[in-house]
């Protein structure tokens, strides 16, 4: 399993856009120049999170992107399911039923199949773990001096 860099893009500008709250919002040219990203490709995501009421955005000249809650509110798992979508990702198919001289109407199968269970715990316990994760804890596990990099570097790119 594998989750797409849009995820990854996705937290790192909430990051950003947390240490700079008090700029006003922050343009998708300035983010994707900050993490030398496809402007395009960026804005599709970031809009994800604007549809997940994760980010708000404002058009025009001074226009941009700002967290549309508090740090403390947003989770991991919000973050992940606005980017990435909130389908399962394991699928079980059963194909326990098929193959030569299977009985697809036996007992067995009135029950979950033990491989979907395992993988459906497995999935919720990782889903607790983001759910249980905010973008305020990615704050916190920041370097010390990543805030104030920050609104230095957005001073220097013009912000």
């Amino acid at each position: 399993m594998r989750m797409g860099e849009g995820v990854e893009w996705g937290l790192h500008c909430c990051l950003v856009l947390a240490w700079l709250e008090d700029e006003g919002p922050v343009s998708t040219a300035t983010l994707a120049a900050w993490f030398e990203l496809p402007p395009a490709y960026l804005k599709k995501r970031l809009q994800a999170l604007v549809r997940a009421d994760i980010l708000t955005s404002s058009a025009g000249a001074h226009g941009g992107f700002l967290l549309a809650r508090r740090p403390e509110a947003i989770t991991l798992l919000d973050v992940v399911v606005a980017v990435e979508g909130p389908d399962e990702l394991f699928r079980c198919t059963e194909i326990r039923r098929r193959g030569d001289g299977v009985d697809p109407a036996a007992a067995e199968f009135r029950v979950d199949c033990g491989v979907s269970t395992l993988m459906r715990q497995a999935e919720l316990a990782y889903r607790r773990e983001l759910a249980g994760r905010t973008i305020a804890d990615a704050l916190a596990a920041a370097p010390p001096a990543a805030a104030e990099r920050a609104r230095r570097r957005y001073a220097r790119m013009g912000g």
